[in-house]
C-alpha cells in the first residue's frame, strides 16, 4: 500500500478506491441506456412541468424493466487480457 493510500485509509476508513477498466465498457452500458431514454422518452421536449418528466421517466423505467434484453458485448475477458499484455500492464492476469 502506498503512503498516500495509507494516509487516505486512516483519514477516510469507509473510502474504497476503485480502478476503472482501461477500455471503460462498463460506462458504455449506461451511455447506451441514456441514449435510448433521450430518443424514446425525452424527445420531443414538450413537458408542461417536472412532474410530467418524472412520470414519463418512471413509466419508461417500468417498460424497460419488463422488456429489456442483455446487450451483446463483443469485448471478452480474453480480449482484455490481450490488451493489458500488449500495454505491458504489470498486473495482467493469466486467463485460460
Amino acid at each position: 500500500m502506498s503512503e498516500l493510500s495509507s494516509v487516505s485509509a486512516i483519514a477516510h476508513p469507509r473510502l474504497t478506491l476503485v480502478h476503472a477498466p482501461v477500455h471503460a465498457s462498463w460506462l458504455n452500458q449506461i451511455e447506451i441506456y441514456f441514449s435510448i431514454v433521450q430518443r424514446k422518452v425525452l424527445t420531443p421536449n414538450d413537458f408542461p412541468d417536472l412532474n410530467a418528466v418524472a412520470e414519463r421517466l418512471l413509466d419508461f423505467q417500468h417498460y424497460w424493466e419488463t422488456t429489456a434484453r442483455p446487450f451483446q458485448w463483443k469485448f471478452t475477458r480474453h480480449d482484455l487480457a490481450r490488451l493489458l499484455a500488449k500495454l505491458g500492464t504489470p498486473h495482467c492476469p493469466k486467463i485460460r
